[in-house]
């Protein structure tokens, strides 16, 4: 058996990220990770198109916390402790220079996912963690104050245990088996999959500001869209399939949406479509496109208003006019099921946050049992912000570590 005095359970980012930051505050502590993969930090490597979106450039806790359907309000706290500005400095300390992105999105100087990698192989062997790859972790005994964990390859004991594997079903049925609860995974970052005409034939084209809701509920969301070749994406999508989670799961991913392409009421758009049947009376309404729509995309909404290419503006009967003010406004699509986000899968699910303690990321039910990352039910919507997550909560399970040898 191997003894070790603190072994992380998950060779990810908030593994990799403990690890590193219990060795360098504590210089003595034996530190290790078990990795099940034969290499670590994949998602790492992933993220970001292979860029790696580190956080997200939102520096006050109050705004940083809305972008977490689980786990906003026990976040608060922590982000107070550990928050975008520490991982930023973090970084630029031992050589990785963050860049923000129009959106807030922030990623290495480098473009390189590897670059963070790299730093992480780096440090963690200059403070001497050693990690075990394809270490597939068995099983977890607390015995007199000491953890026992069986891996594929052998044993080992620890005093202090932080597990870090993000959404992982084994794990969670060992932590449930050392009496923690741990409410069931759905899917949280994905797509959706529609089948229609009006976005037929014309994947990559982009509305920038629209508006969506899930009928029959409270949910809804804004931002850009994406028109893909099996439905929509991007951030107004992801953020709907995140805070929606739980309901989109209870509904079997079969619902229907909403879309506000132009973001004005149908009243509103329709005195605008009046006045453009006088001003450009003689043109036909395909090939004018309005209210900075993509022009593919206009063509498809004005054929669905019961119109051919060559019907003229000042041919628009009543009908017609109240029909392209609904497809603009108030388009009604069927969502036939989902598609995960890139490689990028994120559950909601996980460890019940009621049995944290916040202020250390220690178990309240078993003592020196630390989390850090996805494997607690918190997630967030896309840009950076699981990550951040991961890191706020595996500095602080690390610091309360360090110093309680």
């Amino acid at each position: 058996m191997i003894k070790k005095d603190v072994i992380i359970v998950g060779g990810g980012a908030a593994g990799f990220f403990a690890a590193i930051n219990i060795a360098e505050q504590n210089p003595d502590l034996k530190v290790a990770i078990l990795e099940r993969a034969k290499a670590g930090l994949a998602k790492v490597k992933v993220s970001g198109g292979g860029r790696c979106n580190v956080t997200h450039a939102e520096f006050t806790p109050s705004e940083l916390v809305q972008n977490y359907p689980r786990g906003e309000k026990e976040l608060l706290g922590p982000f107070h402790q550990f928050m975008t500005g520490d991982t930023i400095a973090w970084f630029e300390e031992r050589g990785v220079e963050l860049k923000i992105e129009d959106d807030g999105r922030m990623f290495p100087v480098s473009n390189s996912s590897q670059t963070i990698i790299d730093c992480f192989l780096s440090e963690a062997e200059k403070h001497q963690v050693d990690v075990f790859y394809n270490y597939a972790v068995k099983s977890i005994e607390n015995q007199d104050d000491e953890f026992h964990i069986e891996t594929s390859e052998g044993s080992f004991s620890s005093n202090k245990i932080l597990i870090a594997t993000g959404s992982n079903p084994k794990i969670w049925k060992l932590l449930e088996n050392l009496g923690h609860t741990v409410s069931q995974p759905v899917p949280s970052l994905f797509t959706f999959n529609i089948k229609d005409e009006r976005i037929q034939d014309i994947p990559g084209v982009v509305a920038s500001h629209v508006e969506v809701k899930v009928l029959g509920t409270d949910l809804w969301s804004e931002g850009p869209l994406l028109i893909t070749h099996w439905g929509m994406s991007a951030p107004s999508i992801l953020k709907l399939s995140a805070f929606g989670a739980l309901e989109l799961a209870k509904r079997d991913y079969k619902f229907q949406i909403e879309i506000n392409f132009i973001k004005q009421s149908f009243e509103d758009c329709l005195e605008v479509l009046k006045a453009l049947k006088k001003e450009l009376a003689k043109k036909t309404v395909f090939k004018s496109t309005q209210f900075d729509l993509p022009k593919r995309l206009w063509h498809k909404l004005v054929l669905a208003s019961n119109m051919v290419e060559e019907t003229r503006w000042a041919d628009l009967n009543k009908a017609q006019l109240e029909a392209l003010a609904s497809q603009l406004t108030k388009a009604i699509f069927n969502v036939e099921g989902k598609s995960t986000f890139k490689e990028e899968f994120v559950t909601a699910g996980g460890v019940n946050l009621k049995e944290i303690n916040f202020k250390t990321f220690e178990s309240k039910r078993i003592k020196n049992l630390y989390f850090a990352g996805e494997v607690l039910n918190i997630d967030a919507i896309t840009g950076g912000f699981n990550f951040q997550n991961a890191w706020t909560g595996a500095f602080i399970a690390a610091r309360d570590i360090a110093k309680s040898f």
